[in-house]
């Protein structure tokens, strides 16, 4: 026992998948303990703000110190800020479409542009040749303007502690912008914030720890079935063999993920947690490791060990736990290495295409990349709400096949240099 854990230990590629896996489970752990906001906080505004950036934790109406701008000055900040000149642009493109004459539509008068979206704009309405990723686009920018002309300030209200009801303590102009450099609460974002102004980096992390969570589950629940179906049908044959068989070969015909996708959709929305998704991943990925059992246990059934406590009177129990299972450990734990690295693929798999867990509870690295698309970050050039997300699953799956191969090279003779 201890020749082989030295010798795994002395493997240079489980090594370094092994030290690449440690580093991203101790930043999942640690990380938490150090920043506590909520993971799903929102602090920003609402848009993507690029790495770097320091953003109040709180709205501006808890910030200690204002200072006034000049009336004109504030108000075109502020629309500046929430109608864009590409977002102008784009408005222009969807009321052409909608049938406005071109000539009649000016970007440049902010009332009139607004006034005719207004009148016009149907979030129900089917635009020819408007893709989806377009439409909830229109959506965001219809959401971003409400009351964007108006001028009235925020009202401050505080709970009265006697009665109970909110009752206004005084308001915010529209004019009243923070000096956040005289903030105390703010930090810095080193990944930026997503369209929902929410912190990547926190996002990120979470999101890691749940999609590793439902990778272990989803690879705990396909090893345990593969092995316990290879295992009876390797060494009990016959009747057992072909039932098994016939099982594996049904699945093996469906494509996994063409399963996993009816399923998962066929639970609902409301009911697809993260463990749920997990079970359901591993109850379609245990195929291909109870062949794979199956053919190693074939080779063995009839070594002369197994033979020796068949005459023994042993039972059948007996011979594969202590006389079978041993010689196939090492490629069970290779699998269930696999199996995780799987689950965490099919997970963001599946969460891209919107089957994956319900988005009111925790973030995981398939939600995060499916709020990307939808919100059209990679067409935007908001390459952080997306790019850590594929780095990081890169480097988990990378990991787990560096310390799978290493493990390949220790127990397969065949394989050793």
């Amino acid at each position: 026992m201890r020749n082989t854990i030295r010798q795994v230990f002395h493997s240079g590629k489980f090594v370094v998948g092994f030290s690449i896996f440690v580093t991203l489970l101790l930043i999942v752990f640690i990380y938490p303990l150090i920043i506590t906001d909520p993971p799903l906080q929102i602090i920003g505004q609402g848009t993507f703000f690029p790495p770097g950036i320091y953003v109040s934790a709180y709205d501006s109406i808890n910030a200690p110190t204002t200072y006034m701008l000049n009336l004109d000055d504030a108000a075109a900040r502020r629309i500046a800020n929430k109608l864009s000149q590409d977002d102008r642009v784009a408005m222009k493109e969807w009321l052409v479409a909608a049938g406005i004459p071109e000539n009649q539509i000016d970007i440049a008068d902010t009332k009139k542009l607004l006034g005719q979206w207004e009148s016009n704009y149907d979030p129900k309405k089917q635009i020819e040749g408007m893709t989806i990723a377009k439409t909830r686009y229109y959506q965001r920018v219809n959401a971003s303007i409400g009351g964007l002309l108006s001028t009235e300030g925020a009202i401050i209200a505080t709970k009265n502690l006697d009665t109970g009801v909110l009752e206004a303590t005084g308001a915010v102009k529209q004019s009243d912008y923070v000096n956040i450099g005289q903030v105390a609460n703010v930090r810095m974002l080193p990944l930026g914030t997503d369209n929902f102004g929410r912190d990547v980096l926190s996002e990120l992390v979470r999101a890691a720890g749940v999609s590793l969570q439902m990778g272990l589950i989803a690879g705990l629940v396909a090893t345990l079935i593969g092995l316990a179906l290879g295992l009876a049908a390797g060494y009990i044959g016959g009747l057992t063999d072909d039932i098994i068989m016939f099982i594996t070969n049904l699945f093996t015909v469906i494509p996994s993920f063409v399963l996993l996708i009816l399923i998962s959709f066929s639970i609902g929305q409301d009911k697809r947690g993260a463990f749920t998704i997990a079970v359901v991943i591993g109850f379609t990925s245990w195929v291909w490791t109870a062949r794979a059992v199956r053919s190693q246990v074939m080779s063995l059934r009839n070594r002369d060990h197994v033979n020796l406590s068949k005459i023994s009177g042993h039972s059948v129990a007996h011979i594969i736990l202590t006389d079978i299972l041993p010689y196939v450990a090492s490629y069970v734990v290779m699998a269930f290495i696999l199996q995780i690295a799987s689950g965490i693929l099919a997970e963001a798999q599946l969460s891209i295409l919107g089957l994956g867990p319900r988005t009111t509870e925790v973030p995981t690295l398939g939600l995060m990349m499916n709020w990307a698309l939808i919100y059209q970050a990679q067409i935007l050039g908001k390459w952080w709400a997306y790019l850590p997300v594929l780095v990081t699953i890169a480097l988990i799956t990378f990991s787990m096949n560096l310390m799978n191969t290493g493990l390949d090279q220790i127990f397969n003779p065949a394989l050793r240099d």
